[in-house]
């Protein structure tokens, strides 16, 4: 009975071998699964030559090129303005910008004068006597003497005897007397020498003023000055009175600028020199951060890419009988976002755009987005 099982067992065994043997060798008689080959589609341009303005990015801040900081020399208190005396105030030009109280030394500026009249009346009978050629000059200088006006020239006397003896009766140094107070009696009133805005007031009405004290800060909001700042590479390209093209950040406003000044001396630390631009408009505001785009020069035999098209920094992707290819070029200038080349022959097809995973050698299909959209119109005038 033993045997009979055991013999069972082995003919099941080898059954179950002899089947499972039976599936395998079907099953690998079977056909491979075939697979189509990706062709990527690629987008190409042809190229041509040109000649390519090199366009060097700046920015800067805005600075009003006219510009005043109010200092006092004299001492006294803020008496009054044209008009309120603060910040964002405009002034015309000619108008009172601060006027510090001077009655004191308006006094001592009258006295100055007295004194001088004095003198002059004193010497009149003299003068008649001795010098009577000279006399009817002094008599007629004496009737147009104002004490409410600045004082007139001196004659002039040609005769050295009448010289020395006009100085020696002190009239020369009392009237040269007069008219350093006059001088500084002016500097009591400080006026608008252009037309503007206040853009600081450090004081108000009543304040005491010191020599040597700030007052403020006066800008002309007409023209003003950008600072920029260009790699010293390309200070010989640039000449004063080119055109600039200035945006803001944002970029919905642009203006015309101009070079107007060239720093002769390279910062040491950035190796950058500085470049003045000169703009006008009625919506720019000192401290106005704007962008620069300054045309350095023409580069002939050239084209401008995107800097993703280019590859270990000197080559480019091009397309030959549906084969893409590496080739040299030389790079002329790097911008943030594009570079120029030369070396390029006119009629390459170059790619457009990157492709992912490119290589030398790989097999790709040429978009032909000009002949599809012939086609559709085509086959809309045909309907």
């Amino acid at each position: 009975m033993r045997k009979l099982i055991l013999l069972g067992i082995g003919i099941v065994i080898i059954l179950g071998a002899l089947f499972g043997a039976y599936i395998i060798i079907k099953n690998s008689n079977k056909p491979k699964p075939k697979f189509e080959k990706v062709v990527k589609t690629v987008f190409v341009e042809t190229v041509k030559n040109t000649t390519v303005p090199i366009i060097i990015p700046a920015n800067g801040n805005l600075l009003a090129k006219h510009r005043l900081e109010l200092f006092s020399e004299v001492q006294g208190v803020f008496q009054s303005s044209a008009h309120d005396f603060k910040a964002g105030q405009t002034y015309r030009k000619g108008e009172t910008l601060i006027k510090i109280n001077s009655s004191e030394y308006y006094a001592s500026v009258q006295s100055a004068k007295s004194n001088l009249y004095n003198l002059i009346t004193a010497i009149m009978p003299d003068l008649r006597l001795d010098f009577p050629e000279y006399y009817r000059p002094w008599e007629t200088y004496l009737k147009n003497f104002s004490m409410d006006k600045s004082i007139s020239p001196l004659p002039v006397m040609d005769d050295e005897k009448v010289n020395y003896f006009i100085t020696g009766r002190g009239i020369v140094s009392a009237y040269y007397n007069v008219k350093n107070l006059e001088q500084r009696l002016a500097k009591y009133s400080i006026y608008a020498p252009f037309s503007g805005v206040l853009t600081e007031a450090l004081v108000t009405k009543g304040t005491l003023i010191r020599p040597g004290q700030k007052l403020g800060e006066f800008i002309d909001t007409s023209v003003y000055e950008l600072e920029l700042s260009i790699a010293k590479s390309f200070s010989d390209l640039l000449e004063i009175g080119e055109s600039v093209e200035l945006k803001t950040i944002e970029g919905h406003n642009s203006y015309q600028g101009k070079v107007t000044r060239i720093n002769g001396r390279i910062d040491q630390a950035t190796q950058t020199i500085k470049v003045y631009v000169e703009v006008e408009g009625k919506t720019l505001k000192e401290g106005m951060y704007l962008e620069a785009q300054l045309q350095a020069a023409d580069e002939p035999n050239a084209i401008r890419i995107s800097r993703k098209l280019l590859v270990n920094s000197s080559e480019i992707f091009i397309v030959r009988d549906s084969v893409l290819d590496l080739i040299e070029v030389k790079p002329v200038y790097f911008s943030p976002n594009d570079v120029v080349i030369k070396g390029v022959p006119d009629g390459t097809q170059m790619l457009s755009k990157p492709l992912a995973g490119s290589y030398a050698g790989m097999l790709v299909k040429v978009h032909q987005e000009k002949s599809s959209e012939m086609s559709q119109i085509s086959d809309s005038i045909s309907e």
